[in-house]
């Protein structure tokens, strides 16, 4: 506890009993009226004096939890003190007070708080009907603290909360555990994250949710032990229920197990511990599913193909040589996360707690790091080891006689497994060369615009924020980041390879695109991208972290943008009536904005060649940001226009001089965009088939019903809103202006950018589009529904032009 802390309790105290009046102070009060708080040096006492209510705080902290434990019973002496002393329940277990003393009072609507000096006041009781001021707070001889609405008489009237209906990490005598299908509620346990700090950790323990009439232990969400099913008075996985007396009520609104006690025994509850055992007072245990034993009703453990039944972990006191990868104090993880973090995780050789003084938080570290045995070390590390007393009797009677015999097999096998090693070890030393050697090529192209190699090999918590230069992460700290790029952080997948979601260990997200061998994206793509994001600089083009080159992985790492693409709004029904027209407008603007920049602004007069929807990243704000520059081309300052041979980019979005003949300029660029504003404003894929003679996709639509004046049947139905009609054709003509036919026909985005911001611009009469018929549709071919129609989104990789 800190020293500010303690002198504010000491001075509160003071005030309270040598100025305050004592209305109460003559003897021990069970219960808190309206204007009568429980402040921070005082404690609550049940009728009998078998409870108590009181804040407290872990040892050698400074925060403040409100909680209840036993009066230390007078039968058992100071021996047992620890054991009976213990909190079985925390009111503000993941909110605690910091560096002041703390309050417990009734308001002004009959609702109980939390406060402190500090005016802070943390949200911990569950919301109850509005009651009058006339109410108070009992803590009863059961351990079950009520809030209860009085009647004028004094009598009571109903009970607005009781803590029984919000167990923390253990179940006493009375309480339920289970769930109440009518209302929804749970009475669930979640276990401490260590012996000293009440916060909520990995365990929980309660009724199953899915009807059957057994208790369940989950380990993150995920099914880890489970009683059996309910008959003759106790649980198929538990042959006998300790003591008490366990009942277990079933009906249609509700299943909970609850539990009595003899009144010769006063003392008696179960908690669930930090790695998952329900524990008790005089009770035993069970649940255990650690290594050392597996208690009837486990689930297996799924592991990674690395790791063996015959593998360990053996606390050392010592310190590793070399860093280990942190997570971040968000993770809330307890030692037993901490070692699953690591079992889960093939280059993880040990693991250890952040903290000694709680045991939290977690650090592990990986096949490059050595340990070093020390008795000054402050915490334990836990090194990975093969457990050989493991085996079975059979086994190692096997093992004996195969070593009775090992001078038989040796000099049997003794020529060719010399031969065979000598083979290996001058194939991987080779093949190690070459692969060093290939990445210090390729680091040398890149050594202009990315860091050392190894400088920046760990993610660290300062990293540069400017622009001008790129880090080069080591392979070992992103597969950390990934956690060795599991499937749960994977959030899509393209031409280019999968990109996942990962975590540095100063909490920044970031996206990681990590290139297939297949993509037909080699070298020059990865290198044109670095090279172009490095130079540029705009709140509307996404921003490269850094690159990891290693053999033949290359790896892109990005700022994490958290809502996807725009594709993954635009067009899915259920999630596109989220972009409002606001939102849409923005994008449209930005998207205008960042093409503008690449075409006029920057350093280098950029053309990107891949503008499309699923290019469009979106921050938390919904802002655009254009991404994938691996298809980019430079031009020259006074160059307008190049011919190309090799055509990249995706059918939809590629103008036809491009198309067709492999003439690429801005005005490329400026048709994509074309087709991206008339697919915002719409909600629908320029490359499908709409029911129409012709088989027109979306540009041959909206030009068909611009001619007809009926161009705002084009627009998203959900935008039906006559305040946008003008705005909205506005924008669907300078579509039609960006994907006319001729590329001289074409406005430039300087014009774009002012026919879409300036409503006082005149906008001009678009000329025939290019590709206004899906060449690939044959006549009845497209349904009568938009439902039915024929998508085809495929990106070209490389086309030779005539």
């Amino acid at each position: 506890m800190s020293i500010g802390t303690r002198i504010s309790i000491v001075l509160g105290l003071s005030y309270y009993l040598f100025v305050s009046p004592p209305a109460y102070a003559d003897k021990e009060r069970d219960t808190i009226l309206h204007g009568q708080p429980l402040e921070d040096w005082e404690s609550l006492s049940s009728a009998n004096k078998v409870f108590r209510l009181n804040f407290f705080s872990p040892r050698n902290s400074s925060r403040r939890y409100l909680g209840i434990c036993y009066n230390t019973p007078p039968d058992y002496g100071e021996a047992n003190l620890p054991l009976y002393d213990r909190t079985v329940w925390v009111a503000n277990r993941d909110t605690p007070i910091v560096d002041a003393p703390g309050s417990l009072m009734i308001d002004n609507d009959g609702k109980l708080k939390i406060t402190s000096s500090r005016g802070y006041v943390p949200s911990i009781f569950n919301s109850i009907p509005r009651a009058s001021s006339n109410a108070s707070a009992t803590l009863l001889d059961n351990g079950n603290f009520v809030l209860r609405e009085l009647n004028l008489n004094g009598s009571v009237n109903r009970t607005l909360w009781q803590s029984f209906d919000y167990p923390t990490d253990t179940i006493l005598p009375g309480m339920k555990l289970g769930n109440n299908f009518k209302t929804g509620h749970r009475w669930l346990l979640t276990c401490w994250i260590s012996k000293e700090e009440p916060s909520s950790g990995s365990f929980a323990i309660g009724g199953d949710p899915n009807g059957t009439n057994q208790n369940v232990v989950w380990y993150q969400g995920n099914v880890y032990w489970t009683s059996g099913v309910w008959s003759n008075g106790h649980f198929g996985n538990l042959p006998k229920l300790l003591d008490g007396e366990f009942s277990y009520v079933s009906n249609e609104n509700e299943k909970y197990l609850t539990y009595s006690v003899n009144k010769n025994i006063s003392f008696l509850y179960f908690r669930i511990d930090p790695v998952g055992v329900m524990m008790g007072i005089v009770l035993g245990s069970f649940g255990d599913c650690s290594l050392a034993k597996q208690d009837e009703g486990c689930v297996k453990k799924t592991l990674p193909e690395c790791r063996k039944p015959d593998y360990w972990f053996e606390s050392r006191a010592g310190y590793m040589l070399g860093d280990g990868y942190r997570f971040g104090e968000n993770y809330n993880l307890s030692i037993f996360d901490c070692q699953d973090k690591c079992e889960q995780n093939c280059s993880c050789v040990a693991y250890a707690s952040r903290t000694t003084q709680y045991g939290s938080g977690c650090e592990i570290w990986s096949m490059e790091t050595n340990f070093y045995p020390s008795g000054y070390a402050d915490r334990e590390i836990y090194i990975l080891k093969r457990d050989i007393g493991r085996e079975s009797t059979n086994d190692r009677g096997k093992h004996r006689s195969a070593a009775r015999h090992w001078w038989i097999w040796l000099i049997a096998a003794l020529g060719g497994t010399i031969l065979l090693a000598f083979c290996i070890i001058c194939y991987v030393v080779q093949r190690n060369l070459r692969v060093k050697e290939k990445t210090r090529m390729q680091l040398d192209e890149l050594e202009d615009i990315i860091t050392a190699p190894g400088k920046y090999s760990q993610p660290s918590d300062k990293m540069d924020k400017k622009m001008s230069q790129v880090y080069n992460f080591s392979f070992v700290s992103i597969a950390m980041a990934t956690n060795n790029f599991a499937d749960e952080n994977k959030l899509g997948e393209g031409g280019f390879g999968p990109v996942y979601k990962g975590t540095l260990p100063c909490g920044q997200e970031i996206a990681i695109k990590r290139l297939s061998r297949s993509s037909g994206q080699g070298m020059r793509e990865f290198k044109n991208e670095i090279q172009l994001i490095a130079k540029l600089q705009h709140t509307n083009l996404v921003r490269l972290l850094g690159c990891c080159i290693q053999g033949e992985e290359k790896i892109l790492v990005y700022e994490y943008m958290p809502n996807k693409s725009l594709d993954f709004f635009l067009f899915d029904s259920g999630r596109r009536e989220l972009l409002n027209w606001t939102d849409r407008m923005n994008i449209i603007e930005g998207v205008a904005q960042g093409l503008l920049y690449l075409h006029k602004y920057s350093r280098l007069r950029v053309i990107h060649r891949d503008l499309k929807a699923s290019n469009v990243l979106l921050d938390h704000n919904m802002n655009p940001k254009i991404s994938d520059f691996g298809l980019a081309r430079i031009f020259a300052v006074q160059q307008t226009e190049a011919n190309t041979k090799r055509i990249v980019g995706t059918y939809g979005y590629m103008s036809p001089e491009y198309a067709l003949k492999g003439i690429v300029s801005m005005k490329s660029d400026v048709f994509s965009f074309g087709v991206l504003l008339l697919e915002i404003v719409s909600g629908k894929r320029n490359h499908s088939c709409y029911p129409s003679e012709h088989a027109f996709n979306l540009i041959g639509l909206a030009w068909e019903l611009w001619k007809e004046k009926r161009v705002l049947e084009v627009m998203d139905s959900r935008l039906d809103d006559s305040s946008l009609k003008d705005k909205i054709v506005r924008c669907i003509n300078v579509g039609l202006l960006c994907v006319q036919d001729q590329a001289k026909d074409r406005p430039f985005m300087t014009d774009v950018v002012s026919m879409l911001t300036n409503d006082s611009v005149r906008v001009p009469v678009p000329k025939k589009p290019a590709f206004f018929i899906e060449s690939g549709a044959r006549e009845g071919e497209c349904g009568t529904s938009l439902a039915n129609n024929c998508t085809n989104v495929l990106s070209i990789t490389v086309m030779e032009a005539r």
